[in-house]
Protein backbone atom coordinates (compact mmCIF):
# COMPACT_ATOMS: atom_id res chain seq x y z
CA UNK A 1 0.00 0.00 0.00
CA UNK A 2 1.21 3.48 -0.73
CA UNK A 3 1.66 5.95 2.09
CA UNK A 4 -1.46 7.62 3.47
CA UNK A 5 -1.24 11.02 5.11
CA UNK A 6 -3.48 13.14 7.28
CA UNK A 7 -2.87 16.64 8.54
CA UNK A 8 -0.55 15.32 11.29
CA UNK A 9 0.23 11.71 10.46
CA UNK A 10 1.88 9.48 7.87
CA UNK A 11 0.83 5.83 7.63
CA UNK A 12 3.42 3.62 5.96
CA UNK A 13 4.42 -0.02 5.66
CA UNK A 14 6.31 -1.65 8.50
CA UNK A 15 10.00 -2.13 7.77
CA UNK A 16 12.77 -4.07 9.51
CA UNK A 17 14.05 -0.85 11.07
CA UNK A 18 10.79 -0.56 13.02
CA UNK A 19 11.81 -3.50 15.22
CA UNK A 20 12.61 -1.46 18.38
CA UNK A 21 9.27 0.37 18.09
CA UNK A 22 7.37 -2.92 17.59
CA UNK A 23 9.03 -4.48 20.67
CA UNK A 24 7.94 -1.51 22.77
CA UNK A 25 4.38 -1.37 21.40
CA UNK A 26 3.46 -5.05 21.63
CA UNK A 27 4.78 -5.34 25.19
CA UNK A 28 2.86 -2.42 26.69
CA UNK A 29 0.36 -3.52 29.36
CA UNK A 30 -2.71 -2.25 27.44
CA UNK A 31 -1.61 -4.02 24.25
CA UNK A 32 -1.10 -7.30 26.11
CA UNK A 33 -4.45 -6.94 27.90
CA UNK A 34 -6.64 -5.93 24.96
CA UNK A 35 -4.91 -7.36 21.89
CA UNK A 36 -2.78 -10.20 23.17
CA UNK A 37 0.75 -11.44 23.55
CA UNK A 38 2.56 -11.60 20.21
CA UNK A 39 5.59 -13.33 21.79
CA UNK A 40 7.87 -10.56 20.58
CA UNK A 41 10.53 -9.97 23.24
CA UNK A 42 13.58 -8.87 21.24
CA UNK A 43 14.42 -6.93 18.12
CA UNK A 44 15.13 -10.24 16.35
CA UNK A 45 11.63 -11.42 17.31
CA UNK A 46 10.22 -8.13 16.02
CA UNK A 47 12.04 -8.38 12.69
CA UNK A 48 10.66 -11.89 12.23
CA UNK A 49 7.17 -10.70 13.26
CA UNK A 50 7.34 -7.84 10.75
CA UNK A 51 8.45 -10.16 7.94
CA UNK A 52 6.31 -13.20 8.72
CA UNK A 53 3.59 -12.16 11.17
CA UNK A 54 -0.15 -11.70 10.69
CA UNK A 55 0.12 -7.91 10.38
CA UNK A 56 1.67 -8.24 6.94
CA UNK A 57 1.62 -11.84 5.65
CA UNK A 58 -1.45 -13.37 4.11
CA UNK A 59 -3.32 -10.07 3.93
CA UNK A 60 -5.14 -9.07 0.73
CA UNK A 61 -3.86 -6.11 -1.29
CA UNK A 62 -4.31 -2.86 0.64
CA UNK A 63 -4.62 -4.65 3.99
CA UNK A 64 -2.19 -5.05 6.88
CA UNK A 65 -0.91 -2.99 9.78
CA UNK A 66 0.88 0.26 9.01
CA UNK A 67 3.16 2.35 11.18
CA UNK A 68 1.52 5.60 12.27
CA UNK A 69 4.15 8.31 12.55
CA UNK A 70 3.99 12.04 13.14
CA UNK A 71 4.77 14.07 10.03
CA UNK A 72 6.54 16.77 12.06
CA UNK A 73 9.34 14.51 13.31
CA UNK A 74 8.79 11.00 11.91
CA UNK A 75 8.33 9.51 15.40
CA UNK A 76 6.24 6.32 15.37
CA UNK A 77 3.22 6.69 17.65
CA UNK A 78 1.41 3.43 16.90
CA UNK A 79 0.02 1.14 14.23
CA UNK A 80 -3.25 1.12 12.34
CA UNK A 81 -4.49 -1.07 9.54
CA UNK A 82 -7.20 -2.92 7.76
CA UNK A 83 -6.99 -6.57 8.72
CA UNK A 84 -8.84 -9.30 6.87
CA UNK A 85 -10.13 -11.84 9.39
CA UNK A 86 -10.41 -15.04 7.39
CA UNK A 87 -12.15 -16.95 10.20
CA UNK A 88 -14.89 -14.29 10.41
CA UNK A 89 -14.95 -13.41 6.70
CA UNK A 90 -14.64 -9.69 7.38
CA UNK A 91 -12.25 -6.76 7.43
CA UNK A 92 -11.71 -4.73 10.56
CA UNK A 93 -9.89 -1.52 11.26
CA UNK A 94 -7.36 -2.20 14.00
CA UNK A 95 -5.07 0.17 15.85
CA UNK A 96 -2.75 0.49 18.82
CA UNK A 97 -1.08 3.66 20.05
CA UNK A 98 1.89 3.84 22.42
CA UNK A 99 0.79 4.88 25.89
CA UNK A 100 2.85 8.08 25.88
CA UNK A 101 1.02 9.23 22.71
CA UNK A 102 -2.57 8.39 23.71
CA UNK A 103 -5.17 11.06 24.24
CA UNK A 104 -4.09 13.19 21.26
CA UNK A 105 -6.54 11.86 18.67
CA UNK A 106 -3.94 9.87 16.73
CA UNK A 107 -5.94 6.62 16.76
CA UNK A 108 -9.08 8.35 15.50
CA UNK A 109 -7.20 10.26 12.81
CA UNK A 110 -5.38 7.17 11.52
CA UNK A 111 -8.42 4.88 11.72
CA UNK A 112 -10.57 7.40 9.87
CA UNK A 113 -7.99 7.67 7.07
CA UNK A 114 -7.83 3.89 6.70
CA UNK A 115 -11.59 3.49 6.93
CA UNK A 116 -12.02 5.98 4.06
CA UNK A 117 -9.24 4.26 2.10
CA UNK A 118 -10.99 0.91 2.52
CA UNK A 119 -14.35 2.20 1.32
CA UNK A 120 -13.22 4.66 -1.36
CA UNK A 121 -10.11 2.98 -2.78
CA UNK A 122 -10.49 -0.72 -2.03
CA UNK A 123 -14.26 -0.71 -2.59
CA UNK A 124 -15.01 -2.51 0.65
CA UNK A 125 -18.70 -2.54 1.44
CA UNK A 126 -18.31 -3.17 5.15
CA UNK A 127 -15.54 -2.52 7.64
CA UNK A 128 -15.99 -3.40 11.28
CA UNK A 129 -14.08 -2.78 14.47
CA UNK A 130 -13.11 -5.53 16.89
CA UNK A 131 -12.21 -4.83 20.48
CA UNK A 132 -12.47 -6.41 23.89
CA UNK A 133 -15.59 -5.27 25.77
CA UNK A 134 -13.53 -3.49 28.44
CA UNK A 135 -11.42 -1.45 26.04
CA UNK A 136 -13.30 1.85 26.44
CA UNK A 137 -10.66 3.88 24.59
CA UNK A 138 -10.92 1.76 21.45
CA UNK A 139 -14.71 1.68 21.67
CA UNK A 140 -14.74 5.51 21.72
CA UNK A 141 -12.51 5.63 18.62
CA UNK A 142 -14.79 3.21 16.78
CA UNK A 143 -17.86 5.22 17.79
CA UNK A 144 -16.21 8.37 16.38
CA UNK A 145 -15.97 6.51 13.07
CA UNK A 146 -19.73 5.97 13.21
CA UNK A 147 -19.55 2.32 14.23
CA UNK A 148 -22.03 0.95 16.75
CA UNK A 149 -22.16 -2.28 18.74
CA UNK A 150 -23.69 -5.09 16.74
CA UNK A 151 -22.88 -8.33 18.53
CA UNK A 152 -20.32 -10.21 20.55
CA UNK A 153 -18.27 -12.76 18.65
CA UNK A 154 -15.68 -15.32 19.63
CA UNK A 155 -12.53 -15.09 17.57
CA UNK A 156 -11.39 -18.35 16.02
CA UNK A 157 -8.37 -20.09 17.47
CA UNK A 158 -6.58 -20.16 14.13
CA UNK A 159 -3.59 -18.31 15.55
CA UNK A 160 -3.78 -15.49 13.01
CA UNK A 161 -3.96 -12.78 15.65
CA UNK A 162 -3.76 -12.04 19.33
CA UNK A 163 -7.51 -12.27 19.88
CA UNK A 164 -7.59 -16.04 19.53
CA UNK A 165 -10.03 -17.51 21.99
CA UNK A 166 -10.99 -14.24 23.69
CA UNK A 167 -14.36 -12.54 23.79
CA UNK A 168 -14.56 -9.52 21.52
CA UNK A 169 -17.20 -7.04 20.43
CA UNK A 170 -18.09 -6.49 16.82
CA UNK A 171 -19.12 -2.96 15.88
CA UNK A 172 -20.86 -2.67 12.54
CA UNK A 173 -20.92 0.16 10.03
CA UNK A 174 -24.02 2.32 10.11
CA UNK A 175 -25.89 2.71 6.83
Amino acid sequence: MSVLTTSRLRLRALIEGDAPFVVELVNEPAFLEHIGDKNVRSENDARRFIAEGPWTRGQPEGHGQLVVERIEDGEPVGVCGLLHRESLELTDVGFAILERHRGRGYATEAAEALYRYGIETLGLVRIVGLTTPGNRSSIRVLEKLGLRFEKTVRMGGDGDDGYAGSETSLDAQLD
